[in-house]
């Protein structure tokens, strides 16, 4: 059993990097779609797009941070994990939710610079206006950031 808990602190230590890297990768990929259609039709102005089109990117910076947070619960000892049964499933839930939420953010975050792309390519001067979706959806892994981040002080080491 203490071996389960184990695995689950560790899988709860990467996870925020891996889910968020997922995301990011995810919501970069359509928001660069929608960057490259745009370049189709346009003659020029493509580097608000491309620019756009990168920021799903920030949860995977998200996770990183989180992970080194929660990389002080977790250090090898001669080989052994010290990680013990009171802070793995912690480490498991904080590192996993935090995760998801990061996933789930750099995906919606792709979708709104896809539409902020789509909808400004017909009318240039809503550009900024259209961005502010993606602007909000970033709020709430900022949110799960710090959210992160606070709690990762209180997991027993």
């Amino acid at each position: 059993m203490d071996g389960v808990l184990i695995l689950l602190g560790w899988i709860g230590l990467f996870a925020p990097t891996a889910l968020g890297a997922v995301g990011s990768i995810i919501g970069c990929a359509r928001a660069g779609q929608a960057a490259c259609g745009a370049m189709l039709d346009l003659e020029g102005g493509y580097g608000r797009y491309i620019g756009l089109s990168a920021l799903p990117s920030s949860q995977m910076i998200y996770g990183i941070v989180v992970m080194f947070s929660l990389q002080g619960a977790i250090t090898p000892d001669g080989g052994t994990p010290t990680v013990t049964v009171t802070n793995s499933p912690g480490l498991f839930g904080l590192g996993v939710l935090c995760g998801v939420a990061l996933l789930a953010s750099a995906m919606f975050q792709g979708a709104c610079c896809a539409s902020a792309i789509s909808v400004s390519k017909r009318k240039p001067e809503v550009f900024g206006l259209s961005v502010a979706p993606a602007a909000i959806v970033e709020g709430f892994a900022v949110f799960a950031f710090i959210f992160a981040l606070v709690l990762s002080g209180n997991i027993p080491s």
